[in-house]
């Protein structure tokens, strides 16, 4: 019975699964279940699925149009009376709980993207013991019943004792196969995602909401890639400062913008606390694209000096706002138009977050 039960919560869990796949996109450019997200799952509500169930008909009721009255007869009142609040349940939406590595692989399968290559050679590894082997010898709870089963069989068909007209197979001590294991050991690659955010005035709260999205899918797929992942947070106008989620997302100030503040900030953060022969490191920078003139020369040099040896990739999230010029997107194309490792796009509203993380993601680095 248990088995049952097992067996078609598994096959309810490919339905979901389905309906949640189908309808990613739309998943992907909404915010709500983003506050919906715990340590390991994620709250997604499904409208769409129905669960089964039994109606009973009452007997004697008549058919359709049978029973007493007459032709025009009103069958809800006169429309003098009020109406009363309902009593019954109505429909609602269920939420369903998703692991966060089943919606980086739904996001892989629908994105097509490339699994991550970890770079560098000193990646910490584990030792760990998998059960890929039988033996003859080992302790009853590893006990392997189908080979057991197997092996009684072949036995008996090789002896000449078993009997079709009575399928009885019986095992002797002999037959009983176990469960052993190998011990492996497999990398557990560590990244550093370093978030660079312009709170400047021009970044209004819808901005914001862009890059808050596109971040969470973002830890979503590198989360599924590497073992071990370490985040820090940068704000800047003017100046940059490292802060933490909760500020990267809630501060606004105003004053100019120097983008090579945040270059600044990202490269003294790798210096201080990611060593790039054990680390892969992802810097996502979002502005606007407003900068002061004279510092787009100073920020080509430091992410082309300083940031690009250090680092897998570079990425450049430029969200439109009404005060932004826009121009730093520019600046970014011309000078790394042949570089592999610097990555930009526009995300002008919700709908354009899915290209985002096309683009960011889509190299594998």
């Amino acid at each position: 019975m248990a088995q049952k039960i097992d067996a078609d919560a598994g096959r309810f869990r490919q339905i979901v699964r389905g309906k949640i796949k189908s309808q990613l996109k739309g998943y992907i450019s909404n915010g709500e279940m983003i506050g919906k997200k715990g340590r390991d799952l994620v709250s997604i509500p499904v409208p769409q699925i129905t669960l089964p169930q039994f109606r009973y008909g009452h007997k004697q009721t008549g058919g359709t149009g049978q029973g007493e009255g007459d032709v025009g007869q009103s069958m809800g009142g006169d429309g003098s009376e009020k109406g009363k609040a309902g009593q019954g349940a109505g429909q609602h939406m269920i939420e369903v709980d998703v692991t966060l590595d089943e919606l980086a692989e739904m996001l892989g399968e629908e994105l097509e993207l490339p699994k991550i290559e970890p770079k560098g050679k000193k990646n910490i590894t584990q030792q760990v013991d998998k059960y890929t082997g039988i033996s003859t010898t080992g302790p009853q709870s590893l006990r392997h019943f189908k080979r057991t089963y197997k092996q009684a069989l072949r036995r008996q068909v090789m002896s000449g004792t078993y009997e079709p007209t009575d399928p009885r197979v019986i095992p002797v001590k002999e037959d009983t196969r176990y469960r052993t294991w190998n011990t492996e050991n497999l990398p557990e690659a560590n990244a550093a995602i370093i978030y660079a955010m312009d709170v400047s005035g021009s970044m209004g709260d819808e901005q914001k909401e862009l890059v808050r999205i596109t971040a969470f899918w973002l830890d979503t797929w590198l989360k599924s890639q590497y073992k071990d992942v370490e985040r820090a947070y940068i704000i800047h106008d003017s100046t940059a400062r490292e802060v933490d989620e909760h500020t990267f997302y809630h501060t606004r100030e105003g004053g100019g913008t120097k983008i090579s503040s945040a270059f600044k900030a990202m490269n003294a953060v790798i210096d201080e606390r990611f060593p790039p022969s054990e680390w892969n490191i992802y810097c996502f920078h979002f502005s606007d694209g407003d900068n002061w003139e004279e510092d787009n020369d100073i920020c080509s040099t430091l992410l082309e000096e300083e940031m690009l040896p250090k680092i897998n990739q570079f990425c450049y999230g430029q969200v439109t706002s009404y005060w932004g010029s826009g121009q730093f997107l520019q600046e970014l194309k011309a000078d790394f138009s042949d570089e592999d490792k610097v990555v930009s796009c526009e995300i002008n509203d919700r709908d354009e977050v899915l290209g985002a993380l096309k683009t960011f993601l889509g190299k594998g680095r």
